[in-house]
């Protein structure tokens, strides 16, 4: 697959904060609407995602691999706030860059709360929603991993719990955890705990537009889907997938972007 990266390289990188810091991603061209692809705490759009848009069934679309404030190669400033209003705000700022509207979104965990908060203040640069395992709600139970990171005071995860943290999420959170700047890893963390007013599902329940959300089956049954699918959510239950759908079950995955399950 031919890529251009550019996001990466500066030329077009937007500003996200007023003072100067960009937010980056990587790109690989074809028809529109673009898909968006957005990763989860302390993750990496392109790891997570290039894999699924490479495959045949998505094969020919535009599609942007964006890494939040914080994350991968975008800016990491150390007066951001990194709320999820604050992470949606950033992203707004790349599809404008970008020239995009009506794009599609294909957003995981924390990344899935972003695109959501995104399409609820800015509805007119989002089509459609691929929520894989998104947050929901505020407050994630103690055994969620943003809820670990935020457990630490800011200043002990940036001196300490960043290096313990690092050595028991296992190999392939912390491949990318690494990367990602301590101090907004945490900030990021904590504005998820909080979450929005309203809360994210009240968000996503609200919002006019094609809405897929994907649950890992292992990752158990998703609280409130009911409620969900009565407001026209299309709630996937993916077999033998955990939290990271993508990794466990790519097949089911990229059909649910195609819009074949």
């Amino acid at each position: 697959m031919r890529r251009r990266r550019p996001g990466a390289g500066g030329r077009r990188a937007p500003g996200f904060d007023g003072e100067g810091s960009r937010i980056r991603w990587t790109e690989t061209p074809g028809a529109e609407p673009a898909r968006v692809y957005v990763h989860g705490l302390g993750s990496v759009s392109s790891v997570y995602h290039a894999h699924i848009a490479a495959r045949p069934e998505l094969a020919g679309r535009r599609s942007l691999f964006v890494d939040l404030p914080g994350h991968g190669v975008s800016d990491r400033p150390g007066h951001f706030g990194y709320t999820l209003d604050d992470h949606a705000d950033a992203l707004a700022a790349v599809l404008d860059a970008a020239g995009l509207a009506g794009a599609e979104l294909i957003a995981h965990s924390m990344g899935g709360a972003v695109a959501v908060v995104l399409a609820h203040r800015r509805p007119e640069l989002v089509s459609r929603l691929v929520l894989p395992e998104a947050n929901l709600d505020a407050s994630p139970p103690p055994t969620a991993g943003s809820s670990r990171i935020a457990s630490y005071k800011e200043d002990d995860f940036v001196d300490h719990g960043h290096a313990r943290v690092l050595e028991s999420v296992g190999p392939v959170w912390a491949a990318t955890m690494r990367l990602a700047d301590p101090r907004a890893l945490h900030r990021s963390a904590v504005g998820l705990r909080r979450g929005t007013e309203p809360v994210m599902r009240t968000l996503l329940e609200g919002l006019p537009v094609d809405r897929v959300y994907l649950q890992g089956e292992l990752s158990g049954e998703l609280e409130g889907r009911e409620g969900l699918e009565a407001a026209g959510v299309r709630v996937v239950t993916v077999p033998g997938a955990g939290h990271n759908v993508m990794f466990d079950r790519p097949d089911a995955f990229a059909a649910a972007v195609a819009g074949r399950s």
